[in-house]
């Protein structure tokens, strides 16, 4: 039985998907290991500026920019007095602390290969800021795979918002149509629907099959190796 997505009241079968021009792929959590560091970097900075915020509510929001991410838990007036100057204390705990424990999930080079002899383009959507961005992909091994980045930098608002999907798309010239995106929370599918574009869903992120089909993902893999594995009767290769 073919998955459903809806999008602007017009159902998108999975069957139906044309050969994609364009795979858009995440990267925390969806190629790279990292949604927990995230949450405890943003759980020690909002514990350092006087808000007793727990781990699992810091994950669950794990995703989003930091302009989707503070107004869940800073008032309009704490955000004026702090927002700021916290989020750059999370960026440089984050970079110091964290980011050297980053890897890779399995397979992720294979993959974007996989993609691109099938005649894909790649790109990158992602939240993180530019200068996190250009180290992941190191990182993943990947920086020579991807034809078009898009940062929180490059966008007025974050996932769930589409701006940064959008971008993509007019760097890729292309129709939301005509690319498949590829995420591990709800925010990313949701973002996508917004532009347009079908969106694969991977559960090691963290997040649970039902939330990711809530988001609109039309089909859902345990990671970038089954994907891989799996890749001739994905949305990517149909």
């Amino acid at each position: 039985m073919p998955v459903s997505v809806q999008v602007d009241a017009c159902p998108v079968m999975v069957e139906d998907l044309e050969l994609p021009k364009a795979a858009i792929f995440d990267l925390d959590g969806t190629l790279l290991d990292s949604v927990d560091l995230h949450a405890l970097a943003w759980q020690q900075a909002l514990r350092k500026f006087g808000h007793d915020v727990s781990f699992e509510q810091v994950r669950s929001q794990i995703g989003k920019g930091g302009d989707k991410l503070i107004p869940v838990f800073l008032s309009a007036d704490e955000q004026r007095d702090h927002g700021k100057e916290m989020e750059e204390w999370r960026g440089n705990r984050f970079k110091t602390e964290y980011l050297p424990l980053v890897r890779p999930f399995s397979a992720v080079p294979d993959l974007l290969r996989r993609v691109r002899d099938a005649g894909l383009q790649v790109a990158v959507a992602s939240s993180a800021k530019k200068d996190e961005l250009d180290k992941y992909l190191d990182i993943a091994r990947i920086t020579d795979l991807v034809d078009v980045t898009t940062s929180s930098d490059d966008a007025e608002e974050s996932k769930p918002a589409p701006d940064i999907f959008e971008i993509v798309l007019r760097k890729l010239k292309i129709e939301g149509a005509d690319a498949v995106a590829i995420g591990d929370t709800p925010y990313d599918a949701e973002a996508a629907v917004k532009a347009k574009i079908a969106t694969i869903g991977v559960l090691c992120g963290g997040f649970t099959e039902s939330s990711l089909r809530q988001g609109g993902c039309i089909e859902i893999y345990p990671g970038p190796a089954t994907l891989f594995a799996r890749f001739a009767d994905s949305p990517l290769a149909r």
